[in-house]
């Protein structure tokens, strides 16, 4: 059911790390050089799906992945016999590579199709659970619920916001937590087919939250629905970044200097996009790495699955590395998730609506 990937360069790169590198006398001057160290390639160390056609649903999109610290992760994802369906609830697995559990659902509200799952590790040692819940998207309730002991158990979930409609919390993408405790979750509204990004704030742990204005947006460089699903960097103290998914053909960009709170207006970037989602994981001061589908034009294909470095805080992405390149028409390899650990990236995606792709990738330094 598993598969494992190893590219030949990888073999080569894991070769040079055992019998080239400094052990542990290497001073730390050297070490530091070693981080700073130029970045110039991506190696697959390991790609499989985390369940076969076994699966207990017939279509699955949308996961969302995060350490559990103990070298497996948890994955989440919405599932049932198609987007938007009454029976789509959400479903989770944890472990690693050739080991995860057999898919469960640990969320559904009431008989309306859920969305969107979004794991986050607090800094109060609890993973929480985002997902929306609703009939259509433009009025859709954010729900969350919690887990201390690693996902064996689960809160009784609530509404983030009673009472509100049109979503408000993370929309796909994972929470940041600022220098300063602020936590910001990526959020947008979907109303009328017209498409606007906010950001959510909180500064008492997740228990109340404040959104912003939505961001300027100049509909006339961005034709089609607008933005939605920002991913959030912070590279230095109140220093916050979003890119986002845009209607527009390329992904759209904002800036904020004071921890969130107000935003500059949206620029077009030269990274292609195809209307559909993007993640951002921060590698360190203005390195990042981005995962997405380097395909321009509103709704374009959904292939191939890339990842691209940028050592200037994402204004160049001179590294491009596919991890799935994708066949024809009908692939989709899409809506991913990704993050770093270890000197690792760690990330997840949708494979055709039919399993949930896990991949861990090395970067390779000059």
């Amino acid at each position: 059911m598993n598969r494992f990937l190893l590219t030949a360069a990888g073999v080569a790169l894991l070769a040079c790390t055992a019998s080239c590198g400094g052990g542990a006398s290497e001073s730390t001057a050297q070490a530091e050089q070693v981080a700073e160290a130029k970045i110039v390639g991506i190696n697959t160390l390991e790609y499989e799906h985390i369940f076969g056609d076994d699966r207990p649903f017939a279509q699955c999109h949308a996961s969302t992945i995060a350490p559990l610290g103990d070298g497996t992760y948890m994955v989440a994802w919405f599932a049932g016999s198609y987007e938007k369906h009454d029976d789509v609830g959400i479903w989770l697995s944890q472990g690693k590579l050739n080991d995860w559990s057999e898919p469960k659902m640990v969320a559904k509200i009431r008989n309306d199709p859920h969305w969107n799952p979004v794991l986050f590790n607090a800094p109060d040692g609890k993973m929480y659970l985002y997902f929306k819940v609703g009939k259509e998207i433009d009025d859709w309730e954010t729900w969350v619920q919690y887990s201390e002991d690693k996902g064996s158990t689960w809160s009784e979930a609530r509404e983030l916001v009673p009472g509100d409609i049109g979503g408000r919390g993370p929309v796909r993408n994972h929470l940041l937590v600022l220098s300063d405790g602020t936590w910001l979750a990526p959020a947008s509204l979907e109303r009328d087919r017209v498409w606007d990004v906010i950001v959510d704030r909180s500064e008492d742990g997740g228990k109340t939250w404040e959104a912003t204005e939505k961001l300027e947006l100049d509909r006339e460089k961005v034709t089609g629905e607008g933005v939605i699903q920002p991913a959030l960097w912070e590279s230095k103290p109140g220093h916050v970044h979003m890119l986002m998914r845009s209607s527009g053909g390329y992904i759209c960009r904002s800036d904020s200097e004071d921890y969130g709170k107000t935003w500059s207006p949206i620029t077009v970037t030269d990274l292609p996009n195809n209307n559909s989602g993007i993640d951002i994981a921060p590698l360190g001061g203005e390195k990042l790495a981005l995962i997405f589908n380097p395909v321009s034009g509103n709704w374009g294909k959904r292939y191939p699955i890339t990842v691209a470095i940028s050592e200037d805080n994402g204004k160049t992405w001179p590294v491009r590395y596919d991890i799935e390149k994708g066949e024809n028409e009908k692939d989709e390899l899409s809506y991913p998730a990704i993050f770093y650990e270890d000197g690792k990236l760690v990330g997840c995606y949708t494979w055709n609506r039919q399993r949930i792709a896990f991949w861990k990738g090395e970067l390779v330094r000059e």
